[in-house]
């Protein structure tokens, strides 16, 4: 039981406003409805976490996160427009169309023996509902960085743990022991890896030091989870950064075992300056503002896999169309074990690595088929991603450049041409 010492509020460190530039102005006008509402029903309420380290950093957040005192069920009953979520947190979602304010119930790190929070046998938090105020809520966030709450009552940022002056640091630092902190929960060390690449962060010392040897935690995530944890680390804009730092402190092998191992066999450097050149193109078109999709994606960090497995069955005498189909199936059979990649995006993926082979074909009917698929476009540019790494596809990648804006007759005479060429270097 904790001593009175113990259980007295922690007093925070008040930066006024006219010692931060956070400003009403940049904030979702729906989540200043929420926390206006809250504050004049009586409810202690602060804009928190990861939009308020942004503004500090004159970044653009896209999510814009509420914590107060009511609990859900007061929230919904002073929103209409609201709906309770969650069993392991419970959260009220505020929804104005498609803008949706999340907003928790201050939570306290202790347990009350009510059920109400529950851990399992690897430390991991299987719940947590246990509700308190605002400086417990503030000590149980994960990083420093996301443990800010800005008042609307005098439009004050408070900072329990130090926050402010790490994120003016530019320093990622967990709230608490690591280890314990990666046990409760062990995708901490991805938000690690993705938060220090999105914001340029340097992850402290403490902090860092136990993620290698702690990153088989990892296997207790269910993969549907790290699919989507993946998808923010690497469709975001900062993919490559992410991928340096996963490699770094030796968390790839847990989330792609297979590539992972094919990256430490290829000696040429070949396959990973792919993956590296998929990523940052990826990053580049997130830049622009140009869709990106998850299957391309997977596409990428998978090939070196696929590669691996490709030539051992050609090794071992199975025919080449066969030896494709099957490398495809085994790959994402052993990847769906960490990662629930659904076949909306496995589909395409196999699509794309087995046009790879039809794109060295020069006959008139089969490029005319080729130039129509629906998947011709994203087979090309894994074709550039290709000739990047290794120079031995060029001459593919400009026969399928030249061949989609040539008219029909300037195509015949490219097909004869390279035809011709290739006769000359078969004698």
């Amino acid at each position: 039981m904790p001593s009175d010492r113990e259980s007295l509020p922690l007093q925070p460190l008040i930066i006024p406003r006219d010692e931060h530039p956070v400003s009403r102005r940049d904030i979702n006008p729906n989540a200043l409805k929420v926390l206006y509402k809250l504050h004049n029903a009586g409810y202690e309420a602060y804009l928190v976490g990861g939009a308020i380290r942004d503004l500090l950093l004159d970044m653009h957040p896209k999510d814009f996160d509420i914590a107060c005192d009511a609990t859900p069920e007061q929230v919904k009953h002073l929103f209409r427009n609201c709906r309770l979520i969650g069993r392991r947190f419970r959260l009220a979602h505020v929804v104005f169309g498609r803008d949706i304010i999340e907003v928790a119930t201050f939570r306290s790190g202790s347990d009350d023996g009510s059920g109400e929070r529950t851990v399992g046998s690897e430390g991991r938090l299987t719940r947590d509902n246990i509700y308190g105020r605002v400086d417990e809520d503030a000590i149980r966030r994960d990083f420093t960085a996301n443990a800010l709450y800005y008042s609307i009552a005098d439009f004050s940022i408070r900072d329990y743990v130090d926050g402010f002056e790490d994120v003016r640091n530019k320093v990622l630092r967990l709230i608490g022991d690591p280890e314990t902190r990666y046990r409760e929960d062990p995708v901490r060390m991805l938000r690690a890896i993705r938060l220090a690449a999105k914001l340029g962060f340097t992850i402290e010392t403490e902090t860092a030091r136990p993620i290698r040897e702690m990153a088989s935690l990892l296997q207790n995530v269910s993969p549907a989870r790290l699919y989507e944890e993946t998808k923010k680390m690497f469709l975001s804009g900062y993919g490559v950064a992410a991928f340096e730092g996963l490699e770094q402190f030796g968390l790839l092998e847990w989330l792609f075992p297979g590539t992972a191992k094919a990256l430490a066999k290829n000696r040429s450097g070949v396959l990973r300056n792919l993956v590296v050149a998929g990523l940052r193109n990826t990053d580049d078109r997130v830049a622009r503002g140009d869709s990106v999709a998850p299957y391309f994606l997977f596409a990428v960090m998978l090939w070196p896999e696929f590669c691996l497995e490709f030539n051992r069955l050609l090794k071992g005498g199975m025919q080449g169309p066969e030896a494709q189909r099957r490398a495809c199936d085994r790959v994402i059979i052993k990847q769906l074990e960490r990662i629930a990649i659904p076949r909306r995006d496995t589909l395409p993926m196999q699509e794309v690595w087995l046009m790879q082979e039809r794109l060295q074909t020069r006959q008139r009917r089969r490029v005319s088929r080729l130039l129509s698929h629906p998947r011709f476009r994203a087979a090309y540019d894994f074709l550039q991603l290709r000739a990047g790494a290794a120079p031995g596809h060029q001459d593919d990648l400009d026969f399928w450049t030249a061949a989609q804006t040539m008219p029909a007759d300037d195509l015949d005479q490219l097909l004869a041409n390279a035809n011709a060429r290739a006769k000359r270097q078969a004698t």
